[in-house]
């Protein structure tokens, strides 16, 4: 199996890891500790479901490479940011570090990040999904290598369209308001749950991206106050004031969502394909009547996509074996075993031709049908939120001040110019 020193002080930390980006685990994770010999490799909540995979993986990268041992640290998601930052400004980060562009990006403009163009080939980007690639890019350097991805998608509870007379799932977000005022009138239920929290999900500033609006200018300047910014704050605004969302949008997380679809009480969730899992296991019940559908999106057609990838310090001593190895982690063969093993997706194109991303099996279940309309998707998909530094304070701009309109304090004239305001002032 060859070398791999895996470094642990095991401390028990429950964490809830959605897409969000991608997946659910509650774990005990290592605290990441710096050595002389070895290539670091720090992951994010990866264990102890992929153990086995990354100790075969790493094994096999050091039988190719046998100058090089492989010292893997797999970290909770919720203490990644202090830690990379930590590492980072002691200039003693890991060699490979597992993230997502958009908290990449709050780094790569500070250099901290390898600028990869000039160490790659036009061949090796090409291996790629290009619209992927383009999210760990900012202001024309790339500084990340795509590896799994995920976009989501909506799962609805069958019995509870059936009870509110609806048909089909809505796909859009006007036929969502539809459905939803529908769905409270004839069940008394929620069609959804979203949250509204500036430190949660950004699913409704996704929402904003997918309604055609433009959340900053080539300068980073707000550039949300339009027409077309306006009629976003206005649906949310509508909903929640016409009681057709829970009054617990305002103070509670993505994972109040979860439970209340679990819980039959919402019709929709808005999740990875890889949930349906975790309900079969939590709510076998809700999973029964549960079907998966198309992301929910605007009049622009567009679909969010959530990426992980891997970025290579700028302060590695060994810059050329870290790309080595980031590469083969995400070739094309192991990216197809990781996504069939976490039900996620490959972002190098030759794994995504696999037919196990296009044809359903002959006795296909939800979770089939979920990952077919999740490959689907692709073509249509992209990182929504521009890869730029503080995207949670824009996203807490707008959101405070969206609570402001949707309980009647500030009008949505008044609260998108102050979130306009509030976010240029940070410039």
């Amino acid at each position: 199996m060859g070398h791999v020193k895996q470094v642990r002080r095991w401390w028990q930390r429950g964490a809830w890891l959605l897409c969000g980006l991608l997946l659910s685990w509650l774990v005990s994770c290592g605290s990441p500790t710096a050595t002389a010999s070895g290539l670091e490799f720090w992951t994010m909540q990866l264990q102890p479901q992929f153990t086995e995979y990354f100790n075969q993986t790493i094994a096999q990268f050091e039988s190719q490479s046998p100058e090089t041992e492989v010292v893997w640290t797999d970290v909770p998601w919720a203490a990644m940011e202090s830690k990379i930052l930590a590492a980072v400004s002691a200039k003693t980060a890991p060699d490979v570090v597992n993230l997502n562009p958009n908290f990449a990006a709050l780094l790569a403009g500070r250099n901290a990040w390898l600028t990869l163009d000039d160490r790659l080939s036009e061949e090796q980007r090409d291996r790629y999904l290009p619209n992927i690639w383009d999210a760990s890019t900012i202001d024309g350097n790339s500084f990340g290598i795509p590896w799994y991805i995920t976009t989501r998608i909506a799962i609805f509870n069958q019995t509870l369209l059936e009870a509110a007379d609806i048909s089909e799932p809505p796909q859009t977000y006007a036929q969502l308001a539809e459905a939803a005022a529908q769905i409270r009138e004839e069940t008394g239920k929620y069609a959804f749950f979203v949250t509204f929290v500036p430190e949660d999900s950004a699913e409704v500033l996704e929402s904003f991206v997918q309604m055609g609006v433009d959340l900053v200018d080539a300068e980073g300047k707000a550039a949300f106050n339009t027409p077309e910014g306006k009629a976003a704050f206005q649906y949310w605004v509508d909903l929640y004031q016409q009681e057709l969302l829970p009054k617990e949008v305002l103070t509670q997380g993505h994972r109040r969502a979860i439970e209340l679809y679990q819980g039959g009480e919402t019709a929709l969730l808005s999740t990875g394909p890889q949930f349906f899992q975790t309900i079969a296991q939590n709510a076998p019940d809700i999973a029964e009547v549960s079907i998966a559908a198309p992301q929910i999106t605007g009049e622009t057609g567009k679909k969010g996509v959530a990426v992980m990838n891997l970025v290579v310090p700028q302060d590695s001593d060994r810059p050329q074996d870290a790309i080595d190895f980031a590469l083969f982690v995400t070739n094309s063969d192991n990216q197809l075993q990781f996504a069939k093993l976490s039900n996620t997706l490959p972002s190098a194109k030759a794994a995504l031709e696999d037919e196990y991303f296009h044809t359903l099996p002959p006795e296909a279940t939800q979770v089939d049908r979920a990952r077919i309309i999740s490959a689907e998707q692709l073509k249509d998909a992209e990182v929504l939120l521009p890869p730029i530094a503080d995207i949670k304070e824009l996203q807490r701009a707008i959101y405070d001040n969206l609570q402001a309109a949707m309980l009647g304090e500030k009008t949505v004239e008044d609260a998108i110019a102050d979130a306009a305001q509030m976010w240029d002032d940070r410039l």
